[in-house]
């Protein structure tokens, strides 16, 4: 059979087989001619992308925002964002809790701290994204409440680096030593740095004295909760590290008896010495004789009498009478600072039985009766030769009478002031109705007058300082 030439037509003939062209290619069919559909097979689908792909293209797009962000923040005016601002004067501005961020930007523009207050917002909301995504993801740069102290002519960088730090303007509040739980609480309500109240008085004894530093809006349960946590701690540390031949048994009969050395003398040098007296008198089983134990039993809390003691109630039986009383009172009769704690764990180690005030502000210590009689008329003598009218040293009182070191013995002073009067337990008796009542101490024992109220001042508070 013929070879048929390779550029010969091919038609599809009747058996379905396809005729070629010249060239090989498939032929456009003629005119009339049966025509055999070629169905292509569809194109194979497209898988998906899997999770890690996405997640891939989901960080890629977050880091393309998070640069485009920080293009647009760098590209910020850097000259006016570091420009001084409009502020003339230092000042202290108090954002309040809740303020939204427009509310915060209107208020600094307003209190002329900002010139641009569209410009701030946008850079502030810059700055907060930046530290979300860049810097500090665990931070905010949103602005925060607070008290804030503005220098003159401060830069918005400087602003909003202020108002977001949180770190708000520092005062100080001192609660002197020596008052009582009910008149720190006083001190506190008239505070107006602080705010909310305190439900109950905190025990006596039971607050530190010191200088604290607190924020404008701190809750007055807040100060309190600190001096108390700050007392327990003080208290424990000065009691390890007490004399180990006190008498003292606990730490609580140790702030206690700091409580009257705290109410017998302000002066430094004197408190250990003081202190001494008291070991010296509770070893030898001799009351404490102590006026502010006295007024204690009488007002409680409220400290101050307003007047002198009288005879009946120097004999007046109440638990804190330690004319009466054997031994401590049944607890503090203030809050006593660190200093009179610390005299107290470690008083001086003397003979000294007695002191009475010395005229200069001070005490004249003795260990005998006779020798505390002589100190007692020594005072009455610069007392007499005072003038008239004259205030006598800050902390000096008249003292009535002094101590009774054992029962059914007095004191010559003691006698000049109940003469005729017979011993009841050791004590003068009151005198006769209609008699003058003994006047002139405001507190301290017979052995050392003392004041009812604060001898030391209420210091000024300093100066607002910011953080």
């Amino acid at each position: 059979m013929a070879r048929k030439p390779e550029h010969e037509n091919t038609q599809p003939g009747d058996d379905g087989t396809v005729r070629r062209g010249w060239f090989g290619g498939r032929r456009r069919p003629a005119v009339g001619e049966a025509v055999h559909a070629v169905i292509a097979a569809p194109p194979p689908a497209k898988k998906r992308k899997t999770g890690l792909v996405g997640l891939f293209s989901g960080l890629l797009t977050a880091a393309v925002f998070v640069i485009v962000v920080s293009a647009a923040g760098f590209a910020l005016s850097q000259k006016e964002f570091s420009a001084p601002g409009p502020l003339m004067v230092d000042k202290s501005v108090v954002i309040e809790r809740g303020s939204s961020t427009e509310e915060i930007v209107e208020q600094l523009e307003r209190e002329g701290i900002i010139a641009r207050p569209g410009f701030f917002w946008f850079s502030l909301f810059i700055r907060d994204i930046q530290s979300k995504f860049v810097t500090d993801p665990a931070s905010s740069k949103r602005a925060k409440a607070g008290e804030y102290l503005f220098k003159k002519q401060v830069t918005m960088a400087e602003v909003i680096e202020i108002i977001t730090s949180g770190r708000s303007v520092e005062h100080t509040i001192t609660i002197p030593e020596g008052l009582t739980s009910e008149q720190i609480l006083e001190r506190l309500k008239e505070n107006d740095l602080l705010v909310g109240e305190v439900g109950e008085i905190p025990l006596e004894g039971s607050l530190l004295p010191d200088t604290y530093k607190i924020n404008r809006g701190t809750p007055r349960t807040a100060l309190v909760a600190r001096m108390a946590q700050a007392q327990k701690r003080v208290l424990q540390e000065i009691w390890n590290r007490r004399a180990k031949d006190t008498p003292l048994k606990s730490p609580r009969e140790l702030v206690t008896l700091a409580s009257i050395v705290e109410r017998e003398t302000g002066r430094a040098d004197e408190r250990s010495r003081v202190a001494g007296v008291f070991h010296n008198r509770l070893e030898k089983k001799m009351r404490l004789q102590s006026d502010p134990t006295i007024i204690y039993g009488i007002v409680g809390g409220k400290a101050t009498l307003g007047r002198g003691l009288t005879r009946a109630e120097i004999d007046r039986p109440t638990p804190y009478n330690t004319y009466v009383i054997n031994g401590l009172p049944p607890g503090p009769i203030a809050n006593p600072g660190r200093a009179a704690m610390e005299a107290t764990a470690n008083p001086s180690k003397t003979k000294d039985l007695y002191f009475v005030a010395d005229g200069t502000g001070g005490h004249a210590f003795a260990e005998t009766l006779e020798q505390h009689n002589r100190n007692v008329a020594r005072w009455r003598q610069i007392e007499a030769s005072r003038p008239a009218g004259a205030a006598p040293p800050q902390g000096e009182v008249a003292p009535i009478a002094p101590s009774v070191p054992l029962s059914g013995q007095r004191s010559a002073a003691d006698g000049a002031l109940g003469q005729g009067n017979a011993l009841v337990n050791g004590f003068a008796a009151p005198p006769a109705a209609g008699t003058t009542p003994i006047t002139g101490s405001q507190g301290g024992p017979r052995i050392a007058p003392t004041v009812t109220t604060p001898r030391r001042p209420a210091p000024v508070p300093a100066p607002a300082q910011p953080n």
